[in-house]
């Protein structure tokens, strides 16, 4: 037991930990620069050094450079990707190959330096019930047979141990999830069921136990029970008194997969500064989410939330989703899952150390995967499985 606490302890390193060793930044040759070219009269222009002319673009092209190399070392952990409910309306696909019909494949995923990401079990429509329940299963059957049948690009994986693990062999980890909580019906065995098929989110929003009136005594056992099996809770689209009290019960991070600064764009996923603050010193993770919708049309205004939540929240607070295959319109310049290396040029140019950029983009996913692990070791030597019904707490 002792040393399961030293493991616990350790948990807000983890993300340091997991990350892929650091090696000193080598330039691209994908975006090479012209050669700088001297004025005739041997005169330097203002912003050059020793005369020589900046090319137009050049500034551009280093950022990327630099940006590669970066992301090379560091990749992104990416918060949510809407693909298994696109895959499921295409007659045929090929994710290896690529294809025109989605926003993320293998070979996107390549260009964008993407290592992890959690593919979404959400439905399209609100169901209940038992249908709710079948729907999510079906889904969660697609992505299994979709990463079988990729296995030389995408590995299934349910750890951060298995996420680095699948990232050294050159595979994107595909985590499961975040899936609604209406896919529970009223019953914790499912969520073990879900769990055991692989779940590794669940967003708690839409069912009752979960309401403007915060978490109900059923809702506070579903948290612990998802801290029990190693189940992350997604407060993207929650209310604020169920994201008060789930930072409150839960001993495991939280994630909102989706929610970006409501002081920038009042988007009614997004979070408030109070929101904010209460999610970093609960050590969550919010997941800044690249659509236009909100965050806004450019790089800029991306780069501009991402500002504010590590100001507000920390830096180990901050991470990414890129929302593709969601339906959602995106910024210029983050049109697809390549894009992600002129988000990282722009941070770059803005002034993001390497470490924070190394949080954000892999080193905080790590961190709150592996805190949902160490919480799940520790709650199996404490508890029991949960027999609770909706019945049996709230009447």
């Amino acid at each position: 037991m002792a040393d399961l606490q030293d493991e616990l302890q350790a948990t807000a390193e983890a993300g340091r930990l997991d990350a892929p060793a650091k090696r000193k930044p080598k330039p691209s040759r994908r975006f090479g620069a012209a050669e700088p070219i001297a004025p005739p009269d041997g005169t330097a222009e203002p912003g050059t050094a020793d005369g020589a002319k900046v090319p137009e673009g050049a500034e551009q092209s280093d950022g990327l450079e630099e940006a590669h190399a970066f992301l090379a070392d560091h990749p992104v952990a990416d918060g949510y990707s809407g693909l298994p409910w696109v895959l499921r309306h295409l007659p045929w696909y090929d994710l290896e190959l690529g294809g025109s019909g989605v926003d993320t494949d293998v070979p996107r995923m390549r260009e964008g330096h993407i290592g992890a990401l959690f593919w979404s079990l959400h439905l399209s429509e609100p169901l209940t019930g038992d249908r709710a329940v079948g729907a999510t299963l079906e889904q969660l059957d697609l992505v299994h047979k979709a990463v079988h049948a990729h296995p030389e690009g995408l590995r299934l994986v349910r750890t951060a141990g298995e996420v680095t693990d699948a990232h050294n062999c050159g595979r994107v980890a595909i985590l499961l999830g975040p899936a609604g909580a209406p896919a529970l019906g009223d019953s914790l065995a499912i969520l073990r069921a879900l769990h055991a098929l692989g779940l590794k989110a669940l967003t708690l929003a839409g069912v009752s136990w979960a309401s403007e009136a915060g978490l109900s005594r059923f809702g506070e056992e579903v948290v612990r029970e998802m801290n029990r099996v190693g189940v992350l809770a997604d407060l993207s689209g929650a209310c604020e008194q169920t994201i008060r009290r789930t930072l409150a019960v839960s001993r495991a991070p939280v994630l909102c997969t989706r929610s970006a600064a409501h002081a920038l764009r009042p988007h009614p996923a997004n979070l408030t500064d109070d929101l904010l603050a209460a999610l970093g010193e609960a050590h969550g993770l919010c997941m800044v989410p690249l659509t236009a919708e909100q965050t806004g049309p450019s790089v800029r205004d991306v780069a501009d939330h991402l500002d504010h939540v590590r100001s507000i929240a920390g830096p180990e607070s901050v991470g990414l989703s890129g929302t593709y295959d969601s339906g959602a319109a995106h910024p210029e310049d983050l049109t697809d899952a390549s894009c992600y290396p002129h988000l990282v040029a722009e941070l770059l140019h803005r002034g993001w150390s390497h470490d924070d950029l190394a949080l954000l983009t892999w080193g905080n996913v790590q961190r709150v995967l592996r805190g949902a692990d160490f919480t799940a070791r520790a709650a199996r030597d404490r508890r029991e499985a949960s027999t609770a019904r909706i019945a049996d707490l709230d009447g």
